[in-house]
């Protein structure tokens, strides 16, 4: 590990400017893809969750070495900057259900410029009551445009969706009986509580049979009363990162699975069933000022039994740990800032003035939008920038 941050520490003190950033390590990222590549079954689809890696050429560079053209999408801006740019072989599918007012702007300010996605025909919306598959309809006959609409199912994580057979028979009656306006594209179960609930309330095997239980039988309800909407090319989307190791045997309902913290893994992402991924993501920020002691306001006097050297960085106060050198904290008593956060690193350690220290962020999503860009490394070397997704 010293090695490796050293490497770093010493490539961004000779970067073009000394600011806090956001690193994604390429070769590391290759592991990672390598790791999900091998527990994915060769009938299902990787879909790529762009909340969790939200730059255009992160998003590209995934895509290209897991060879998918399939991704889901949880925000509007977002949505709105991939039409800009994704072609026409790429399938959208929304990972939440989004307000008909969102869906309408979307539609309304569509981007002058493409590179041959159609809006109408490569996105799926998801829906997840009858109100709202009833409001998507008099958006299709508003716009004069056939839309695709993925069903949410409850397959147990309990944040809505359809939960019952009975119920879900009422959103497929009304799909069903408005085909000249909307068309059935799948369903979308996700399942992240089979590995987060404790053992003593409920077992990862009996979650992960109920889960799929309910979600063959919504297949099965399809198939049987609803035969109209039923076709070989429908998405059966589940899974999460996870979860995706469940889901590599051939008894998973699932033909679609969505995936994307796996891939840099943020600390969040520190479970059993990741132990196999390593951290390819890291905040590094430069110190400001070092001190041979810790001086806290109101408590000079005292200066002498604080021992510990302290440093102020430049930031902090991000949903991140600190990482290298090992053994900094933040210092509690002075408080966390945005600003400058002070530090106290070990006697062991020599910072310095100029030296970085490195964070490991608690999720992507949030935390790289902080940072108006990615930098790239690979072999220890600062790449071209990478620009993030349009977050207005």
């Amino acid at each position: 590990m010293d090695a490796y941050f050293k490497t770093l520490n010493k490539e961004l003190k000779n970067y073009q400017r000394a600011i806090p950033c956001l690193l994604v390590d390429l070769d590391i990222l290759d592991e990672n893809i390598a790791e999900a590549l091998s527990n994915f079954r060769k009938d299902a689809s990787l879909r790529i969750v762009v909340k969790s890696l939200p730059s255009v050429q992160l998003i590209e560079y995934i895509l290209q070495k897991t060879n998918s053209n399939k991704l889901m999408v949880f925000h509007q801006p977002f949505l709105t900057d991939l039409a800009s740019q994704l072609d026409n072989k790429a399938d959208v599918l929304l990972g939440k259900p989004m307000p008909i007012k969102t869906a309408t702007y979307f539609y309304n300010n569509l981007p002058q410029k493409h590179n041959g996605l159609n809006p109408y025909t490569q996105i799926q919306w998801l829906v997840d009551t009858t109100k709202r598959i009833e409001e998507y309809v008099n958006l299709a006959k508003k716009l004069n445009q056939k839309l695709r609409l993925s069903i949410e199912i409850d397959v147990g994580l309990h944040r809505g969706g359809f939960s019952s057979v009975e119920t879900l028979k009422k959103g497929l009656s009304i799909i069903e009986n408005n085909q000249d306006f909307v068309k059935f594209s799948g369903f979308m179960g996700y399942d992240p509580h089979v590995v987060k609930l404790p053992k003593i309330i409920r077992s990862q095997k009996k979650a992960s049979h109920l889960a799929n239980q309910f979600y063959e039988q919504c297949k099965k309800l399809i198939k049987n009363d609803f035969p109209e909407l039923w076709n070989n090319n429908l998405t059966f989307n589940g899974a999460g990162s996870p979860t995706l190791k469940l889901h590599k045997e051939q008894n998973s309902p699932i033909n679609d699975i969505a995936i994307g913290s796996c891939f840099v893994k943020p600390t969040t992402f520190d479970i059993p069933s990741l132990k196999n991924y390593k951290p390819a993501a890291f905040i590094a920020t430069p110190v400001l000022k070092t001190f041979s002691n810790t001086t806290l306001p109101g408590l000079e006097k005292l200066k002498q039994f604080f021992t510990k050297k302290s440093a102020f960085i430049y930031g902090g106060f991000w949903k991140a740990d600190y990482y290298y050198p090992k053994g900094i904290k933040q210092n509690n008593l002075f408080g966390a800032s945005t600003n400058q956060t002070m530090i106290n690193i070990p006697k062991s350690e020599s910072l310095q003035v100029d030296d970085f220290v490195f964070l490991r962020p608690h999720q992507s999503e949030f935390v790289f939008l902080q940072f108006g860009e990615i930098l790239p490394i690979r072999n220890g070397k600062i790449q071209q920038p990478w620009q993030l997704l349009n977050n207005l």
